[in-house]
Order: structure tokens, then C-alpha cells, then sequence
């Protein structure tokens, strides 16, 4: 991962009052956002425009360690407020450009930058990334960046049943065998209890409800 991405452990900032709303950040605000926001009231925009060539550039996938320490040398700014502000303009733009141009409106990208009192004349250079002719090439560069990482290739399972084990509580109760396959060639196998399988089945299914409740208040929020 680039520098930019790798200034976030400096943050240690609670989040702002923003939990529960519907948001192209998330149902609660991250914290590096809110303390980036707190920040940039003190940055001028020339200096800001230099700041967010960097993070589009760690977001076309460049190595950008050397170019963060010559910008913090550059603007005279202590190596900690600049890893707030590169880990939040980082995470604000990486959220806004999970989500298609059709999802998120401008109006309502602004809007939220606005709440986060963030000055105008910024909101509009960051709107300028998500909205402008670079998206096309940053959406391809994320598309290729997720194609790295090793997805499922494989899965098999059965139902086992133990007839002799050393331990009486195990004998004759049924068992689920999976084997997990990689795009890498790793393979998993383990082994889950069916009752233990019955409570995974319902959890997964209460989460992916509550995916599916929350993605409806966000689009509602997002198209109004």
C-alpha cells in the first residue's frame, strides 16, 4: 500500500455525531474523515490542490512514499497533521468512488461535504475527482487492484456422521465437512457441528437483511 494509504494509524480521533444517516461515507462517519475536515479550514487551496494530486495518484496505484515526504517539507506541515489530512481526503474519496455515478448525485456528494464544513472552494476540487474525466481510469484501476486479491474458485461440503470417536458426545451426531478452494490454489477443510451451522446460516442471513435494509435508506437518502 501507497504512503497515503499508510497514514491512517495516526489516527486515534473519535467519530463525529453523523451515526445512523444515510451517506456515501457510511452509516457513521470514519474518523480520519472527521478529523481531515476539522484540518483544512487552516490549509489554503494551492496547497490543498497538491495534497489531493498526491492521494489521485495513490488511487492510480503509485508508489507515493518519497512524493509525501517532499510535500510535508514543502508546506511546512508536521508529519502527523499531514497524515491526518492525506488518510482522510484518502478515505473520503475512496467511499465516494465505490459507488456508481448513477447512485451518488453531485447535489448530494457537496451536500455532505457541506455538513462537514468543508470550504466550498475544496468541496469543489474534490468533486472534481469523483465527478470529473479522471472516474473512468480510476474505476478501471480499482476494478484491476481488486483482481489481485484471491477470491473463492471452489466449494465442496457433505454431511459426515461419526460413528466410532472417543468422545461420546460426538458419536452418531452429524457433522458439516466444507472445503474451501482459493483462486490462488490454497484449500481450506473444516469441519462445523450442525447446530453450530444452523446458528452461521441464520446469522448470515440477519446480516444480509440488514445490508439490504441499510443499502434501501442510503439509496432514498442519496437520490432525494
Amino acid at each position: 500500500m501507497s504512503a497515503v494509504g499508510a497514514a491512517a494509524p495516526y489516527l486515534h480521533l473519535p467519530a463525529d455525531g453523523h451515526s445512523g444517516r444515510g451517506s456515501f461515507l457510511g452509516v457513521q462517519l470514519p474518523p480520519e474523515v472527521a478529523a481531515m475536515a476539522r484540518l483544512l479550514g487552516e490549509l489554503d487551496r494551492s496547497k490543498f490542490r497538491k495534497l489531493l494530486k498526491l492521494v489521485v495518484s495513490s488511487l492510480h496505484g503509485e508508489d507515493c512514499r518519497e512524493a509525501v515526504q517532499s510535500l510535508g517539507a514543502s508546506m511546512g506541515l508536521p508529519e502527523e497533521r499531514l497524515g491526518i489530512l492525506l488518510a482522510g481526503v484518502h478515505t473520503l474519496l475512496r467511499q465516494a468512488l465505490r459507488l456508481p455515478p448513477a447512485s451518488l448525485k453531485l447535489e448530494a456528494f457537496k451536500s455532505e461535504l457541506q455538513e462537514l464544513c468543508i470550504p466550498q472552494d475544496l468541496a469543489g476540487d474534490l468533486a472534481s475527482v469523483v465527478f470529473g474525466s479522471q472516474r473512468p481510469l480510476l474505476d478501471s484501476v480499482a476494478r484491476q487492484q481488486g483482481a489481485w486479491l484471491p477470491h473463492m474458485a471452489n466449494f465442496r461440503w457433505r454431511v459426515d456422521v461419526a460413528i466410532s470417536t472417543s468422545s461420546l458426545s460426538r458419536s452418531l451426531r452429524p457433522s458439516v465437512l466444507m472445503q474451501l478452494e482459493l483462486s490462488d490454489g490454497s484449500v481450506y477443510c473444516f469441519e462445523v457441528p450442525t447446530a453450530k451451522f444452523q446458528e452461521l446460516r441464520y446469522g448470515v442471513a440477519v446480516i444480509l437483511k440488514e445490508m439490504a435494509d441499510l443499502e434501501k435508506r442510503c439509496d432514498h437518502k442519496l437520490q432525494d
